[in-house]
């Protein structure tokens, strides 16, 4: 919640997302910083309580948790033209939504027994992002199906470290000029798949794992 609170330029330190997150005040916070930080708490909460598999409409509850605050339809997918400014007055503008494409390209990475847990993860990261599906709250509302898929199948949790974000937004943008996800999904891989090992390269099992995400659904 502190890296995705990110996403929207909400500064707090780590304590202050904590206490945030725990349902008190943080003098000289602004209220969309705070509101930012439940949404995204919601909406980890929300991931975390559903036994089924990911569905678009999973994902357009999300948006609606996520997004509550800042998006023009929260939950709603995008209708209308969008955009993202990749700076230096460039600009990358998506296509257009097709709700029914939309549908037949999460069913058909999911049920894609070729790929791995993470590699489905990541492929529905990132073409989230860049089919920016909703009206706002795309990189979070994408994060967190993602980490979704990766929960149900115990890869781990997709989370990259604050001191690294700027070379991801570069791999971000060059991949909406490129719509080729190849680096950006390898670096990912290599760099912001938490949770998987602990001391001494000890793999987590099954069991450890689900710990984990009972810790987040009490967070």
């Amino acid at each position: 919640m502190h890296t995705n609170s990110r996403f929207e330029g909400v500064n707090t330190t780590l304590p202050q997302t904590q206490t945030i997150m725990d349902g008190m005040s943080v003098a000289g916070v602004p209220v969309e910083d705070v509101l930012t930080i439940v949404n995204l708490k919601r909406g980890w909460q929300y991931i975390t309580a559903q036994n089924e598999p990911l569905t678009l409409a999973m994902e357009k509850q999300i948006n609606k948790i996520v997004a509550a605050e800042d998006a023009l339809v929260p939950g709603e997918l995008r209708q209308g033209q969008g955009g993202v400014d990749l700076g230096s007055e460039e600009y990358f503008e998506p296509p257009l939504i097709d709700e029914q494409q939309e549908q037949r390209f999460l069913q058909k990475t999911l049920a894609d027994s070729t790929r791995t847990i993470t590699d489905k993860a990541l492929t529905v990261l990132y073409h989230n992002m860049r089919q920016q599906i909703f009206w706002d709250g795309n990189k979070r509302t994408a994060t967190l199906s993602a980490n979704k898929i990766m929960i149900d199948g115990g890869a781990g949790l997709i989370n990259v470290p604050l001191d690294k974000w700027e070379q991801w937004n570069e791999l971000i943008a060059d991949y909406y000029r490129t719509n080729d996800m190849t680096k950006v999904k390898q670096w990912t891989y290599d760099n912001a798949i938490q949770g998987l090992e602990i001391r001494a390269n000890k793999t987590l099992s099954v069991d450890e794992l689900n710990q984990m995400y009972k810790q987040l659904k009490k967070n």
